[in-house]
């Protein structure tokens, strides 16, 4: 197939593009500076110069092409709702584009939280925040199945973890060489789900191969790993102190850290027949590459 990619040059796209390459596809990857351009064409793609508020270049170039995987959404979590607005934007026009041709559309979302249990594909996000906004637009994608696209949905856990990785994991690190301590709130028996970003690639490419019309996946390969055991082994690794310290010392990083979040893949697996086979994160962590 023909893929668009936006969010090539990304974490996660980073993995994803050779990932289908290797799987005998050829990749466009959307690329809004030079900086991406030159990552996404080192990967391996045919780079697509623009951005997300670009959306008849996005509507012209999903038409054209055999399917799409988006991945591209701005993390800063002081502009997150202009972000998620954006993201509805991109999944209308991808929707507009794909309209009755069977084509694939893949979206990336995040894992919902469900108060005192473990997190299914058949869960929503609910009450209000940032994961009710993107669940919303996950809500979208999925709808885009009664219209003849091939929709599906990746949710994402808390930390999508490997070498290079620049997200939560990387952030409880750098506090800890700064603090002289690696905490955790409360006992620090709240769980993250995690998964190797190999793993995620390798799901979202199943996905774009394999999903049936609105499919709801969870790219999960540990369900649930306490944060008390998380601050352990950066504690360790650095040879600094594990205690509990209040969540606003994680800045907004705090209130995340403070909920409890496992998520379950069983019905994703079940489906597809995806096995995760990179390391769970703690033996992530254990390679040392997080460390200095």
């Amino acid at each position: 197939m023909r893929v668009l990619v936006t969010g090539a040059a990304g974490w996660i796209g980073s993995a994803l593009v050779p990932e289908l390459i290797s799987a005998g596809h050829h990749v466009v990857g959307l690329a809004r500076s030079d900086r991406s351009a030159a990552v996404a064409a080192e990967l391996g793609a045919e780079v697509l110069r623009g951005d997300l508020a670009d959306l008849d270049l996005l509507r012209d170039t999903a038409a054209g092409v055999d399917g799409a995987v988006h991945l591209a959404f701005g993390h800063d979590f002081s502009r997150f709702e202009e972000s998620a607005r954006e993201e509805g934007r991109v999944v209308e026009a991808f929707g507009t584009a794909l309209r009755g041709s069977g084509k694939p559309l893949v979206v990336a979302s995040g894992t919902p939280v469900v108060p005192g249990g473990v997190a299914t594909e058949r869960d929503r996000a609910e009450g209000e925040g940032f994961a009710v906004l993107r669940d919303a637009n996950a809500q979208a994608a999925v709808g885009l199945a009664t219209l003849g696209v091939r929709s599906s949905v990746v949710r994402l856990p808390r930390s999508v973890h490997g070498t290079g990785d620049r997200g939560f994991i990387r952030m409880l690190v750098d506090t800890a060489l700064d603090r002289g301590v690696s905490g955790h709130v409360g006992d620090g028996s709240q769980r993250w789900p995690a998964v190797h970003v190999r793993d995620a690639a390798s799901l979202l490419r199943l996905a774009l191969e394999q999903a049936p019309a609105g499919s709801v996946l969870h790219a999960v390969g540990d369900e649930g790993v306490p944060i008390r055991e998380i601050a352990g082994t950066i504690g360790r690794h650095l040879d600094v102190p594990v205690t509990a310290v209040p969540a606003d010392q994680f800045g907004f990083l705090g209130g995340l850290l403070g909920i409890d979040q496992p998520a379950s893949s069983a019905l994703t697996r079940d489906l597809l027949g995806w096995q995760p086979v990179g390391p769970g994160l703690i033996e992530d962590l254990d390679t040392g590459h997080y460390f200095p």
